[in-house]
């Protein structure tokens, strides 16, 4: 028996959660808020949240500057931001690039004299991190739930991951109210990520008992969801969604992630498909390379029988869900299998590719166009 677990991050979720629990918000008198531009006002977050702030007594100001795939740049810009202005802690608001950013910046902020790549190394954060709060307006990375940030690198075309014992939420407002004004698109892409982060944990060499549970219990009420494909998400999906891609964050605390997730870095970044729907691409190819060992393929038929499907539809299912249909020539195929070869993720599963298997993956589903 496996049941290790730490996860210090406490989750309130329900609508009106963050107003219900408002006391939860008193880390200190002075917070940056970490949002992307527009997304979090629209949603209706950030109007509920700074109220709350004010009647507090905490002075806030708001760094509304992260995109899609957060840049390092980025966050240490933040992070000096609110190391002047004496922030105490940071709230991150939407989906998983304002707040894996706001994991960055609240290092970056209590460790002023560090340069932007000293971030990941340990021994140069000298301080704890600022609290953090998190409050996800997608249901899709739960990184509400784990540790993790992931941070694009200068250049625009590699990622890493930036992992501490304080880059945790101190709590997390799960409201499935701000996912309602996502189009149908993103919940499905965010849905998709979720789902990855389900089926990697399970397959995963470092899963447990309790990361078998939460990976199980979120796959379940995922699939039941994208499964059929809606063309409409209501509130009592939207519910489920949040719930579950909070179960699947806190598997990957425990077992990290598999494949799928590097060979959809290079086309997140140079081609802009969305996470979830290149990890989905990806999918079917994770399906079909595991079940190639003896120990894949059972806990594929086990993950398959849980949530009523069998190998067979679903990796046909997850790759066509992704709705990602790109040609490259032989060359834009050679530069996007470089950036990616040398990600830890591989090892990760009970198949581990090599990178021969990476270029036949690549060459399957994107084909070799004829160079212009």
């Amino acid at each position: 028996m496996k049941f290790n677990l730490h996860i210090p991050t406490r989750i309130v979720s329900g609508e009106g959660c963050l107003k219900e629990n408002a006391g939860l918000l008193a880390l200190g008198k002075h917070a940056l808020i970490v949002t992307g531009k527009t997304s979090a006002r629209k949603c209706g977050a950030l109007d509920d949240l700074l109220p709350l702030l004010a009647q507090a007594g905490i002075y806030t100001v708001i760094f509304d500057r992260i995109t899609e795939n957060p840049r390092l740049e980025t966050c240490y810009e933040g992070g000096q931001l609110a190391a002047r202005m004496g922030a105490d802690f940071v709230i991150g608001i939407g989906g998983g690039s304002p707040i894996d950013a706001a994991k960055a910046i609240a290092s970056f902020a209590a460790n002023p004299t560090m340069s932007p790549g000293d971030l990941f190394d340990a021994s140069r954060r000298q301080n704890p991190s600022l609290p953090i709060v998190a409050i996800p307006t997608t249901a899709g990375t739960g990184t509400e739930a784990n540790p993790y940030s992931v941070m694009t690198l200068p250049g625009g075309e590699h990622k890493k991951t930036y992992s501490a014992p304080d880059s945790w939420a101190k709590v997390a407002f799960l409201d499935p109210r701000y996912t309602a004004t996502l189009p149908v698109p993103t919940t499905r892409s965010t849905a998709l990520d979720a789902f990855a982060h389900a089926l990697e944990s399970f397959l995963s060499p470092k899963s447990t008992d309790v990361s078998e549970m939460m990976a199980l219990y979120a796959a379940h009420k995922i699939w039941a969801v994208i499964g059929n494909d809606p063309a409409v998400y209501n509130m009592e999906m939207r519910r489920e969604l949040m719930a579950a891609a909070c179960a699947a964050g806190i598997a990957i605390s425990i077992t990290g992630t598999g494949f799928p997730h590097p060979l959809g870095y290079s086309v997140t970044l140079l081609d802009n498909v969305p996470h979830g729907a290149a990890c989905a691409l990806f999918g079917g190819d994770y399906i079909e390379y595991n079940s190639r060992e003896e120990k894949g393929r059972e806990r594929i038929e086990r993950f398959c029988a849980a949530i009523g499907t069998d190998p067979k539809t679903l990796a046909e299912t997850l790759p066509r869900l992704s709705g990602v249909k790109l040609s490259f020539t032989e060359e834009e195929i050679d530069r996007r299998i470089k950036l990616i070869s040398g990600a830890k993720n591989y090892v990760n599963s009970p198949y581990v590719l090599s990178v021969e298997e990476m270029y036949e993956i690549y060459r399957k589903h994107f084909g070799a166009k004829e160079k212009e």
